[in-house]
């Protein structure tokens, strides 16, 4: 059994397979998954797991070279962009582009996270690094 990190077989598996400039997808409870995009669901009830203890995980694991979430989080749930701003503390750029961008973008996601976040626009797209 695995001792540390993220235990969800489905998740870790796809965590260990990212390769540079693909993209992983954590988000809420509403966000659309496209057809033919893995959809990995976390969702168990409202609020658990939650958006930024699902990214605190997942970021322990792989190599963020950069993040892109929607613009709309700041002013309609600006406690989640704040939590997002200090689990991130810079270690990697995060760009805005509006809501309807962010999900077009979720077509090219090796893997979407569903979380049990019910709180509006707790999206984020994450695109993996290099260790070298």
């Amino acid at each position: 059994m695995k001792k540390i990190g993220v235990l969800h077989i489905e998740l870790s598996a796809v965590i260990a397979s990212m390769a540079h400039e693909e993209y992983l997808v954590i988000g809420d409870a509403g966000l659309p998954v496209p057809d033919g995009v893995k959809c990995i669901d976390l969702a168990l009830k409202d609020g658990v797991p939650g958006f930024l203890e699902t990214l605190e995980a997942v970021m322990s694991e792989l190599k963020v070279q950069e993040a892109i979430i929607d613009t709309e989080m700041a002013e309609i749930s600006p406690h989640i962009r704040e939590g997002l701003n200090k689990l991130v503390a810079g270690a990697f750029p995060i760009k805005a582009v509006p809501h309807r961008q962010l999900k077009e973008l979720t077509t090219r996601a090796k893997a979407v996270v569903r979380t049990g976040e019910f709180t509006p626009y707790s999206n984020i797209v994450l695109v993996a690094g290099v260790l070298f």
